[in-house]
């Protein structure tokens, strides 16, 4: 027996439950694994409430990403080995699996080695932010040297990851941030530039910041009323990323600056790369090289443990975190 973190009807964190049940065997293209640390994110909680995109089927698990000792290997599993380090990364459906456990069942496509160096929490800290933004920035929005960015959700831990890799990658990182509060920690993070939208114009600061080019690429998790500023500060034929829905406003769509500037605005979630282990494997190697550069480096808010999973989606949702929070699986 092991323990299991599932809930049985959508609603906020006390719905989750620690329950002990038997874990099995793995299937087909599946291992079993110990968790060590799970990174949480803003998916698993919109999952809880019921508000994902795709609904939760009774009684549900929870949970993309963790490191993890590999435990069992089912048939036609090849490239890991019993006893060995591994990254759970967010390449499963939580409706079929999900790490928030002492032990779990994945799917082998959904795992690659550990970055070498990291600890366990850090390493639980690192696959949702850094191949989400992989994903976006280069992937799709091919960010060049020079190219301005606005990183709105700044503080979050894809927020910081997408800081760190446009300036890897020798653009202009432009953090937004809400609040005064956390402008100097996201300086120290390596934000070339920080607007405090609460208090600053977003678009009048980021012409300014680009001397009146507006920025080529906008990563936004947001959307809400927030899009309209964000498509004037967006550079002719420049890209706006929607990768969330945090606000719970609606979303206008800015029509004339849309057709003014010819602008691409796209949806986008890391889901639609992740069944393709090539791709999966081509955002690994970046992240790998990113570490081994030491350009890259998980921030991790604060660790909880299994035994206070219902406090740790609490604090997850209060906004007071900057960087990733994460989950042991003892206690």
């Amino acid at each position: 027996m092991t323990r299991v973190v599932r809930f049985h009807e959508a609603g906020g964190p006390e719905v989750l439950k620690i329950e002990d049940l038997e874990v099995g065997a793995p299937g087909e293209g599946e291992m079993r694994v110990r968790i060590e640390a799970i990174g949480l994110n803003r998916a698993e909680a919109m999952f809880r409430a019921g508000m994902y995109l795709h609904p939760p089927i009774f009684p549900s698990t929870n949970g993309y990403e963790a490191s993890a000792i590999v435990d069992a290997i089912g048939p036609g599993v090849s490239g890991f080995s019993v006893g060995e380090p591994i990254s759970v990364i967010p390449a499963l459906h939580l409706n079929k699996y999900g790490v928030y456990a002492d032990a779990a069942i994945v799917p082998a496509h959904a795992c690659v080695k550990r970055p070498p160096g990291l600890t366990a929490v850090e390493a639980a800290a690192v696959w949702m932010a850094y191949i989400t933004t992989w994903g976006a920035l280069i992937d799709i929005a091919n960010v060049q040297k020079g190219d301005a960015v606005i990183i709105t959700a700044a503080s979050s831990s894809v927020g910081i990851a997408a800081i760190q890799m446009v300036n890897y990658l020798g653009g202009v990182s432009i953090a937004a941030t809400r609040t005064r509060a956390k402008a100097e920690e996201l300086k120290r993070q390596g934000a070339q530039h920080v607007v405090v939208t609460d208090e600053e114009d977003l678009a009048e600061r980021v012409m300014a910041i680009t001397n009146g080019k507006g920025a080529r690429v906008v990563y936004d998790p947001v959307g809400g009323p927030m899009l309209e500023k964000l498509a004037e500060a967006t550079a002719p034929m420049g890209i706006i990323i929607e990768y969330g829905a945090l606000s719970p406003e609606p979303t206008p769509y800015p029509l004339f600056a849309a057709l003014g500037k010819g602008l691409t605005i796209r949806g986008y979630t890391l889901f639609e790369f992740m069944p393709d282990r090539k791709k999966i494997e081509q955002g690994a190697d970046f992240i790998y090289r990113g570490f081994e550069a030491k350009a890259f480096k998980p921030i991790v808010s604060k660790v909880f443990e299994l035994a206070d999973i219902v406090e740790a989606h609490r604090y997850l949702e209060s906004n007071a975190q900057l960087g990733k929070v994460v989950v042991t699986a003892k206690g």
